[in-house]
């Protein structure tokens, strides 16, 4: 429990101030006060909501649909079933992501918008760790461009990992303030994420120090941030295209008035998407502009603040500066040398993959097809996969690979049991019983990829990044 969750009554008297009359200010503290319910959602680039449905009820798992997110449950365990969340196959396989329940509503909105289905540029503006860029890859299924971006350095690894384990191939990550889009990018994307950096009132459920140093002042320095990067982000949409904003904070500074500036700067170019049916019960959160401002105690959730805007006609820009590049590292596979290494792969096992090839230093990349329209206009962290490294007599391909295609692997492929696939996360060389073979593997367990290996005879030599090595409490008992 977090009873001793610090709230200051400075904030509670903010709060009474912009409370609807019809929710309770008791009510909004006794729920700020209890934990939130764990949520997960369904990686469906890996696997189908009924399959994961089936897989995980035979393990004792009750999931409550999250009425705003098809793919996203409220999740309760058995109270025997101790392995952590984060060490259970299903997650190391990257079936599911561990997300807040509130923070998929922004994804959804974004990708209800008419004409939004077929994107194929779209970027997401803050997107560490990662959940909402995972959720719009698999909503996109790996097809067009999704540029995900960080400012905080110390957050792109994880955004990484979370990427990769995943199974997304159309990502490119970008590290910068989230302002040089509308300079470098203009009228780019067909469809904008801006879950922007905020005060974080309405986190008080996962964290009872949130609001330790809460003021007005320190509300008011980040809503002119915030203003800055919805004026680029709306910069950087096509004529025609949609932007979700979003916060998990609940002061109006930060959601509508920011909103609103939008709104007063550029008029007739663009107007509000009202959310009210956007699930069943969202008109309970629905503000009298269309948005869906989310108080905890509506939905036994994360405070949470969510906009949809549509631009309708180019603006004139002054931010536009182009940005300073270097030059780019990479070059196109050689037409030859790509059809042998697409043949190679399918014939080995029985994969197909969509994308381009490109080389660098003794690596082959995956790129995603569209990179051509933002080809020397951005500085990219990393784009698509790292598929395989090269050597004198050939290739060996990445554990990104298995990752992404390897579920879709018909031949060369092992099943562990739950002891050897133990093994396998820990780092370790594996001898399936009376079993042998040649050449690269892709190792499973229960029929999802664990990772790739190569036979010596008849043990499997492990391949695993030495950084996902795990160890300890892993996998169902």
């Amino acid at each position: 429990m977090h009873q001793n969750s610090y709230i200051p009554d400075a904030f509670l008297a903010h709060i009474a101030g912009i409370l609807p009359s019809h929710l309770s200010l008791d009510e909004f503290v006794a729920c700020c006060r209890r934990p939130l319910r764990r949520s997960i959602r369904v990686n469906t680039l890996k696997i189908t909501v009924a399959a994961f449905i089936e897989r995980m009820q035979a393990r004792g798992w009750q999931l409550d649909p999250v009425p705003w997110c098809d793919t996203g449950f409220w999740l309760t365990r058995p109270a025997d079933d101790t392995v952590p969340l984060g060490n259970t196959a299903e997650h190391l396989a990257g079936l599911f992501y561990i997300q807040e329940a509130s923070s998929m509503m922004p994804v959804t909105a974004l990708f209800a918008a008419n004409g939004i289905e077929q994107a194929e540029m779209v970027l997401d503006g803050a997107a560490a760790p990662g959940s909402k860029t995972t959720q719009m890859a698999a909503l996109m299924g790996n097809r067009g461009m999704l540029i995900a971006n960080e400012f905080s350095a110390s957050r792109i690894k994880g955004l990484f990992s979370n990427i990769q384990r995943c199974g997304v191939t159309n990502v490119a990550l970008t590290h910068f303030d989230a302002r040089v889009f509308g300079q470098w990018l203009p009228e780019t994307f067909d469809a904008i994420l801006l879950d922007a950096p905020c005060s974080g009132e309405g986190t008080i459920r996962k964290d009872e120090d949130a609001l330790r140093n809460w003021s007005i002042a320190s509300i008011n320095e980040i809503a002119a941030t915030q203003k800055a990067l919805l004026e680029s982000a709306f910069h950087a949409l096509k004529p025609g295209g949609v932007m979700v904003y979003s916060t998990c904070t609940l002061s109006h500074q930060e959601n509508q008035d920011v909103c609103a500036f939008l709104r007063e700067r550029f008029g007739d170019a663009l107007s509000v998407e009202p959310l009210g049916d956007l699930f069943p019960g969202a008109s309970e959160s629905c503000t009298p502009e269309g948005y869906l401002h989310i108080w905890p105690q509506i939905y036994d959730s994360e405070g949470f603040f969510v906009a949809r805007l549509r631009k309708h006609t180019s603006v004139p820009n002054t931010m536009f500066k182009p940005g300073k590049l270097g030059k780019f590292p990479f070059t196109p596979l050689a037409a030859r040398d790509a059809e042998l290494l697409r043949h190679d792969i399918t014939t080995q096992f029985g994969v197909t993959m969509a994308g381009e090839l490109y080389g660098r230093e003794g690596e082959i990349w995956l790129f995603p097809t569209p990179l051509s329209q933002v080809m020397g206009k951005i500085r990219f962290d990393r784009i698509g996969i790292k598929l395989a490294e090269t050597f004198k007599k050939g290739y060996r391909l990445t554990h990104e690979w298995a990752l992404a295609f390897g579920d879709r692997a018909n031949r060369q492929v092992v099943e562990l049991d739950v002891a050897l696939a133990r093994e396998f996360m820990m780092g370790r060389d594996v001898r399936p019983d009376a079993e042998s073979g040649q050449g690269e593997v892709v190792v499973r367990y229960q029929g999802y990829t664990l990772g790739i290996g190569k036979w010596v005879g008849n043990r499997i030599k492990n391949s695993l990044p030495r950084d996902l090595v795990r160890d300890g409490n892993l996998f169902e008992s």
